[in-house]
């Protein structure tokens, strides 16, 4: 509790926009393809995850699974730990038995879509060997994302406390995670990035799992049912809930319309229907809000910055432009918000002059789109959207004759200059 409150005590800082109020402690919005912040309220409090906390969980399966440490068809055992966790009626869980092995596979659906905690309990152990060292590589991989304010101490998201002595060691039993709304939104454009189909598991409404049918906590997926439609969000198809007495309600969601995906977080809302209620008021306002427009085009020149001089050229100056476009998603009317700024290669540069010869399309130094919106980006602030400065025509070395004459001329020029200084400094 004393991390807690030094987390809660940090710096805040509040967004709103067009009257948007979301009723969460702390909310994020971001474009899923550039990582563009669209709303943030408190984006940087850490605060208990809960459940969201597998979203890690599930990265970590992903990328053993990809670095080949273990299949989908690898069988795991049950631990005396994690059965006693799957028996305790306060979580949710599937029900697992220590007389059988289960797959990868299972025991990934059900964490991912049911949020089992002794699923993820098994699958920490059969990554690691131990809780212990899964959440030092929990914690590795979140430094690794960029993840600012995180603190992982175990593998489900529960409070140590509850897990009745068996806390992690390393880690204290009143101990539990603590994610901001901005690290649990770069942890899951990371999940969602790096392993899109992971979406082809949350999208499930539901799980088959040892004859029974589970319930995928996420309401605003079509579950098909009277009660949960009044949730089902067109386009949903992610990602993680979460709950605890000490988190609240929480929920790291994410939907795709058009082409265009979003990722969204609202932590500690008042109840359960409420951070759906929320998720939607945010996804609607992205959805709605925002489009995809062109700020910049291919061949765009800088006024005042359109050319370079050029030496030992038969052009004294070369033009030079975008090699791309700069597109972005933006609210209606901000476009006036964005300008470009140029950075030139110093590395091809003599006293500021390019030498030629000079090849239509060479990289002569970078843009940069710059924006007067104070969300920015979800990635480190010095996290730039860029492209390439490029020479848009060729120019041509000048023949040797020509260049020692102006080799020759510059001399005898700097020669004369230096007379001049020495009679006036003379007299």
């Amino acid at each position: 509790m004393t991390l807690l409150a030094t987390f809660l005590i940090a710096p805040v800082t509040v967004g709103a926009a067009d009257g948007l109020d979301i009723e969460a402690e702390s909310a994020i919005l971001v474009d899923a393809d550039s990582g563009k912040i669209l709303f943030a309220k408190n984006p940087d409090i850490a605060l208990p995850p809960a459940s969201m906390s597998k979203m890690m969980t599930e990265y970590l399966v992903w990328e053993a699974v990809e670095e080949g440490k273990i299949s989908w068809d690898t069988e795991a055992e049950i631990s005396d730990y994690a059965y006693e966790i799957s028996g305790n009626e306060d979580f949710s869980g599937v029900g697992l038995y220590q007389n059988r092995t289960y797959t990868v596979k299972e025991l990934y659906d059900a964490m991912a879509i049911n949020s089992d905690n002794a699923t993820t309990i098994a699958l920490a152990e059969l990554i690691a060997g131990s809780e212990s060292e899964f959440i030092k590589m929990m914690n590795a991989k979140g430094e690794e994302m960029g993840l600012q304010e995180y603190k992982f101490v175990n593998a489900s998201g529960l409070d140590n406390h509850s897990l009745d002595g068996n806390h992690p060691d390393g880690t204290e039993e009143d101990d539990t995670n603590l994610l901001s709304a901005r690290s649990s939104a770069l942890l899951a454009y990371h999940l969602v990035t790096d392993y899109p189909e992971a979406l082809d598991v949350s999208n499930q409404a539901s799980l088959e799992f040892d004859g029974q049918t589970v319930t995928n906590w996420n309401y605003m997926l079509d579950h098909d049912t009277t009660y949960l439609e009044q949730f089902h969000y067109d386009g949903i198809d992610g990602l993680k809930t979460g709950h605890t007495d000490l988190a609240g309600y929480c929920f790291t969601g994410t939907a795709e319309r058009d082409g265009k995906r979003l990722i969204s977080v609202v932590m500690k809302t008042d109840s359960e229907t409420e951070r759906f209620k929320q998720t939607g008021k945010l996804m609607d306002y992205g959805f709605e809000k925002f489009s995809e427009q062109e700020l910049f085009p291919e061949g765009y020149q800088l006024e005042g910055e359109s050319v370079l001089s050029v030496v030992k050229g038969k052009e004294k100056e070369v033009s030079i432009a975008l090699a791309d476009a700069f597109s972005e998603k933006i609210k209606d009317g901000d476009e006036e918000k964005f300008h470009v700024e140029y950075t030139l290669d110093e590395s091809l540069l003599k006293d500021g002059s390019l030498e030629a010869p000079i090849e239509k399309g060479m990289k002569v130094g970078t843009a940069t789109l710059v924006s007067d919106d104070s969300y920015g980006y979800i990635f480190s602030e010095d996290e730039a959207t860029t492209v390439d400065l490029i020479a848009t025509e060729d120019v041509n070395k000048s023949n040797w004759f020509v260049i020692m004459l102006g080799a020759i001329w510059g001399f005898f020029s700097h020669l004369f200059f230096m007379i001049v200084d020495f009679i006036k400094g003379w007299f």
